[in-house]
């Protein structure tokens, strides 16, 4: 199975969704972040390995304590997984935090006060 096949995208997509589904309802650690998702999804065409990008709303301690609440509770999530996907081979999961969302608010932040410090001089220049 080619990595970026047809079998492979709904694969991801599944297990995507299972992830989702078990980290927001199943799960009881206090660690894990109410406000944790999943971005994507990366299982091997062999359906040994799944790479699972998470993001998490929060202060870097809060993202850390997720991350290891995550860890800690593996076996659970693939045991969990194993009864909502029906694959040959339940993959072993690793998580790994996706900052991409917190990056791109911060540079959204970043434009808004460039375009906000423009808008200031074309005013000073005009008057």
């Amino acid at each position: 199975m080619r990595k970026n096949s047809v079998k492979n995208t709904r694969i991801n997509g599944e297990v995507q969704r299972s992830l989702a589904e078990i980290i927001r309802s199943e799960i009881k650690d206090p660690r894990i972040n109410p406000m944790t998702s999943v971005v994507s999804v990366e299982v091997a065409p062999d359906l040994k390995t799944c790479k699972a990008w998470i993001s998490v709303l929060g202060d870097e301690a809060s993202q850390k304590a997720t991350l290891e609440g995550l860890k800690s509770a593996e076996g659970y999530i693939k045991n969990q997984l194993a009864k909502t996907v029906n694959l040959r081979n339940t993959p072993e999961i690793k998580f790994i935090l996706d900052q991409s969302i917190a990056y791109g608010v911060s540079m959204s932040k970043r434009i808004d006060e460039v375009n906000r410090a423009d808008e200031q001089k074309r005013a000073e220049t005009e008057h």
